[in-house]
């Protein structure tokens, strides 16, 4: 069940000393809690073997961007000098060699993803040469399945969109952040609304089904009204989705480097953020979309392109390029993670120099035990609007989430956070409990993970 057509009035104030805004739970766990794996342990074959690969999510990472924003953490560098675009699609040739030997025969792919970075900032060339290598390099038939594909304003050119369009792109999201050009300027993203308004008519020109524009709240000088005039530009274009992210400042990034040169009341900005959230919400909600997360709105006669909020974070994930995921049953793994430019820089010129041999074994990941893999269902499936079918979580692990995370959901019940509406067979988040999604995902991290995260050196 997802929220959709109503006007979700504020509720209660938040528990007493939780902080809503914690982590930005996409995936678990973070990359921070990856360890380097033994080479003997780690060949890819081995890893697949015994896999189901009929339905498998394919997701292509390029690391490059025209401009890093203030609060990006992502793994990404600012511009491909030196012909580095044509050295690292070389690499991701190699590598899809290497993993089609490692899946076998019969391996077929459900849905795909190109993110970064900014995939769009390959030029439109460069990107007809990486669907080449999703479909020759890996038998994946983009026409026939949902495309997925991250773009700029600035990079959204017609030719580029033409070339996606025509290789069977269903989605293009692209991160817009704020309508606001001072609010742009001071996340640290600068760009004029015109280019923005135009880059969004060369996407509905180009004819790709779903639309999806990213926008932030939380940034310094923004206010209701001006967040319902981004809203509002947003609403204009009738995009079949819209993120709508809080805002961060972490280690490492551009805002994050000035940080400790501003005084912020922490207290303060988590209320203006969860009161731009509600307005956000309300807004959507009352135009004709519905909740699917805490993040993600859909407007509720957008066509179908399959796929989810969190699809390509399931097991039978195969990712290629060096900041991909990939998710086997009982292993994540990828190449190594940084936030720090000069280091990104280096991981990437090692990714683009490797041989067909050297992608033939993962490099840093995550065992995932049977409790890891009940928390991580769980937690996924909570954050979505329409929440966890108890008999679904039964008929895969044999046991209900109420036996295996008594204490966690209690406390939740607790604060509000559970919607007990839902009844016994449906364990759902309440309207105030996906407010405070950022609350929750970490409150269901384990020990272990924890540990990892906390020993990790971030650089």
């Amino acid at each position: 069940m997802t929220l959709t057509g109503t006007t979700v009035s504020p509720t209660p104030p938040a528990a007493a000393g939780v902080r809503p805004y914690q982590h930005y739970v996409y995936a678990y766990p973070h990359k921070t809690a990856y360890r380097p794996l033994p080479r003997e342990r780690a060949r890819l074959r081995d890893l697949w073997a015994g896999e189901p690969k009929d339905a498998l999510s394919l997701y292509f990472h390029i690391p490059f961007c025209e401009v890093r924003c203030g609060f990006c953490n992502l793994f990404t560098r600012i511009g491909a000098p030196d012909g580095l675009a044509t050295a690292y699609l070389d690499a991701l040739e190699r590598q899809a060699a290497a993993v089609r030997e490692a899946l076998g025969e019969g391996a077929r792919f459900a849905n795909a993803a190109f993110g970064g970075g900014t995939p769009t900032y390959l030029e439109a060339a460069e990107l007809d040469r990486l669907c080449d290598v999703a479909e020759h390099g890996l038998g994946a038939d983009l026409r026939a399945i949902p495309l997925s594909v991250e773009a700029s304003p600035a990079t959204a050119t017609a030719d580029r969109l033409s070339v996606l369009a025509a290789r069977g792109a269903t989605r293009l999201s692209l991160g817009v952040q704020s309508f606001v050009e001072a609010e742009a300027r001071a996340a640290v993203r600068p760009q004029r609304r015109a280019d923005v308004e135009a880059a969004l008519g060369r996407i509905r020109e180009a004819g790709i089904p779903v639309l999806n524009i990213d926008l932030i709240y939380g940034i310094d000088g923004q206010t209701e009204r001006s967040w319902t005039e981004s809203l509002d530009a947003a609403l204009a274009w009738r995009p079949e989705e819209l993120y709508l992210y809080p805002l961060y400042v972490r280690p490492l990034t551009g805002l994050g480097r000035h940080a400790a040169d501003t005084a912020r009341d922490d207290a303060a900005w988590d209320e203006q953020r969860l009161r731009l959230y509600r307005h956000g919400r309300d807004h959507l909600l009352a135009r004709g979309y519905e909740q699917v997360s805490m993040r993600m709105f859909r407007r509720a006669d957008a066509p179908t392109t399959g796929g989810g909020d969190y699809a390509c974070q399931t097991d039978g994930m195969v990712g290629l390029g060096c900041g991909a995921r990939s998710y086997t049953s009982t292993l994540h793994y990828s190449f190594d993670y940084a936030v720090d430019m000069h280091r990104i820089r280096g991981i990437i010129d090692d990714y683009a120099a490797r041989t067909a041999e050297e992608f033939g074994h993962a490099d840093f990941g995550w065992a995932m035990d049977a409790e890891e893999a009940r928390r991580r269902h769980l937690l996924q499936s909570l954050l979505q609007a329409e929440g966890l079918p108890v008999a679904e979580y039964r008929d895969r692990f044999g046991t209900r989430p109420g036996e295996d995370f008594a204490e966690e959901l209690e406390r939740f019940a607790d604060r509000g956070w559970l919607d007990g509406s839902a009844g016994p067979e449906l364990l759902r988040l309440s309207p105030e409990g996906l407010a405070h999604s950022d609350a929750v995902g970490p409150e269901l991290f384990s020990a272990a993970v924890r540990g990892r995260m906390a020993a990790y050196e971030l650089k």
